[in-house]
């Protein structure tokens, strides 16, 4: 903290200059610098009936900056300077304070806090903003900025205090093909051999014999004979429901699941873990875009409050995020014709990550919870987002 401190308050007579000296390399710079040199018409339209292209603009910027650098006392690049030292950045009221500060007339107290504070929250906008040119980006750049900020403050940006509303900043196209790539959908991903079909296991988690049939570019009878010889070698366990599973996870599915080990399971693959349901319903968010507490609580064929638990576990230490993420009417690559949860209740938030594919829920025994679902999804750590940002 001490550290951070002198970081933050700097000798106040060495501020303007470090200023002058960072600024004529920044993003803000340059689009100030443009904003100045179009209203001196020193960057003319080629036709003043149509408005020429920001990607011109900025390239015409560009061009004319490189030159006009070589002149410091070029008006426009001191204007440019001028509006970022003192509009911006207001550069001598940090002066001002932080002589304050060093005099002793301004005190100043650390504390620690989980959410940035509303002057804080203004500068990490503003610092993304920066590197985007503002209002310059594009749409989509916008979106991806607007993922990329901490959830609390993108819910009190969006107005929603009660939670997170990126359904409508999220892309259904972009979900699906994300979906489809974790899920090894596609033709590239599916497995080729027995020993993909294992790797997949391991990936994804738990599947049922359907799901890895159509995660491979074999015919079914090819896919039953790899299980087969598999699970002769120790390499899988075969689970309730037609569901398999890599040895690796023995101890997890004993004691997450319940489900009774063969014999003949190493020792060491049986040593109890810390959190055997939290690391798969991990797994699970790893490989999936959104999903629901239900979607989740199908595919480990557990109940849905058991899932919700574990998943406000995950949310509280970072790991998920949860919200109204799911866009109107989009449903999972595998889920288009059957779905998990009812249609109707895949808009209603409750905490979980994204959609089980229906090959790989396991057979009913009891009845489906009629709990409302959560929507969540993994925060990639890189790289949740995670979307692929993203």
């Amino acid at each position: 903290m001490d550290e951070l401190l002198e970081l933050i308050f700097l000798d106040p007579d060495e501020v303007p200059a470090l200023v002058n000296e960072q600024i004529g390399g920044s993003a803000l710079f340059a689009a100030r610098f443009r904003e100045c040199a179009g209203r001196a018409l020193l960057l003319p339209k080629r036709r003043p009936d149509r408005r020429q292209a920001l990607w011109q603009q900025r390239l015409r910027a560009s061009q004319l900056l490189e030159v006009a650098s070589q002149y410091p006392s070029f008006p426009i690049v001191l204007e440019a300077v001028r509006e970022c030292v003192n509009d911006v950045f207001d550069v001598p009221s940090l002066v001002t304070l932080l002589r304050g500060v060093r005099s002793r007339q301004i005190t100043t107290v650390a504390v620690e806090t989980q959410q940035p504070s509303p002057f804080a929250s203004s500068l990490l906008f503003g610092y993304v903003a920066q590197f985007l040119y503002e209002g310059d980006s594009p749409l989509a750049e916008r979106r991806a900025a607007a993922l990329s900020l901490d959830p609390t403050l993108l819910a009190e940006l969006l107005g929603t205090s009660e939670g997170l509303a990126l359904s409508e900043l999220l892309d259904p196209d972009a979900l699906t093909r994300t979906e489809r790539e974790l899920q090894h959908l596609d033709d590239p991903r599916k497995a080729a051999d027995a020993d993909q079909l294992t790797d997949l296991l391991r990936s994804l988690g738990p599947l049922t014999t359907a799901g890895l049939e159509a995660r491979s570019r074999v015919g079914p009878e090819i896919v039953r004979d790899w299980l087969a010889k598999l699970t002769e070698a120790r390499r899988l366990l075969v689970l309730p429901g037609d569901r398999w599973a890599v040895i690796e996870d023995a101890g997890r599915v004993r004691d997450a699941l319940g489900v009774p080990l063969p014999v003949g399971v190493p020792t060491a693959l049986t040593e109890p873990v810390p959190d055997p349901l939290g690391d798969l319903l991990a797994r699970y968010a790893r490989t999936h875009t959104v999903f629901t507490a239900g979607e989740a609580a199908g595919w480990l064929g557990v109940g849905v409050a058991v899932v919700r638990d574990v998943m406000r576990r995950l949310v509280a230490s970072g790991r998920v995020v949860e919200g109204d993420l799911r866009p109107p009417g989009w449903l999972p690559p595998m889920a288009e014709a059957t779905s998990v949860a009812p249609p109707e209740q895949a808009r209603e938030p409750t905490s979980a990550p994204p959609q089980t594919p229906p090959e790989e829920a396991p057979e009913p025994t009891s009845p489906p919870p009629q709990t409302p679902p959560e929507e969540a999804r993994e925060l990639a750590s890189p790289p949740p987002q995670t979307l692929p940002e993203e």
